[in-house]
């Protein structure tokens, strides 16, 4: 039986920024039900180990985070977020209290993309609560994707007093780490340049690229939506749900198959991922 090193489970795909990097979503808003979770993680299991609660939304907006980190921990899933932390002041003592969490990611580009608030009290509040995290064990990732790029430039002005805020609470010098720097034991810096998502509609074509999607990842949306990947947030490429389907049917279908036949010669199938800018990473 194929095993997937992470699986993307959008616990909910509602999000409380607006950010000028992020497509959002057109579906109609939702919060995962715990007996719908239940059913999903239990499909799931035999799957993989890790689990995203995340594909579209803030997952720190779902009121039921907490219940779901210990379901999932109980069932030996080791649980990875993505958020962009300005919840986190709530959210510490549910976070830190839960075995189940792998690591955090804190997309602090974010900020920059919204409008309003203190940068410098953003940023302690992150940098506090990944100090707490690290000592129980936790990864913390802070992410700066909000490089430029030949499409899109100027959209991070802010990263150098960013960098400057951090230096307060992990001072220099940083070891260099595979996409960025380490700053402290578990905690890490990750830099990027901005990507242009999936979008049937896009100029760009190419077809002569490989991708992950299926071959080590695949996405459940919040209404059991089964896609190919993290990046597909309107479930366009839609190959089944898992609350009425098994994932190993779905697996085998002939769309889902002719997708993954392509990724591995290295070519993409499907018009979405034609017209996929963060593909371009894997070039």
């Amino acid at each position: 039986m194929p095993r997937f090193k992470k699986v993307y489970l959008e616990i909910t795909n509602v999000c409380n920024r607006a950010c000028a990097f992020c497509p959002g979503t057109r579906r109609a808003p939702r919060f995962l039900e715990e007996a719908d979770f239940l059913c999903l993680i239990d499909k799931l299991r035999p799957w993989t180990d890790y689990l995203y609660f995340h594909l579209m939304g803030e997952p720190l907006l779902h009121p039921s985070l907490g219940r779901f980190l210990a379901l999932a921990g109980e069932r030996g899933f080791r649980v990875i977020l993505t958020t962009n932390g300005t919840l986190l002041s709530k959210a510490v003592p549910v976070l830190l209290a839960a075995p189940a969490l792998h690591k955090v990611n804190l997309s602090l580009h974010s900020f920059e993309a919204n409008e309003g608030g203190s940068l410098e009290d953003y940023v302690n509040q992150c940098a506090v609560f990944a100090v707490k995290a690290a000592e129980k064990g936790v990864l913390v990732n802070f992410r700066l994707w909000n490089g430029d790029s030949a499409a899109r430039a100027g959209w991070n002005a802010e990263n150098a007093h960013i960098i400057e805020l951090l230096a307060a609470f992990f001072p220099k010098p940083w070891a260099p780490s595979r996409t960025g720097e380490r700053l402290a034991d578990r905690i890490f810096l990750d830099r990027a340049e901005i990507f242009d998502w999936p979008d049937p509609e896009a100029k760009t074509e190419n077809a002569a690229h490989s991708c992950y999607g299926l071959r080590d990842q695949l996405g459940v949306l919040c209404d059991g939506t089964v896609v190919p990947c993290c990046l597909d947030h309107e479930g366009d490429l839609a190959l089944g749900n898992l609350l009425t389907e098994e994932l190993g049917a779905i697996l085998e279908k002939p769309r889902t198959q002719a997708i993954l036949a392509g990724f591995r010669r290295g070519e993409a199938v499907e018009e979405l991922c034609r017209r996929c800018g963060y593909a371009n990473r894997f070039r």
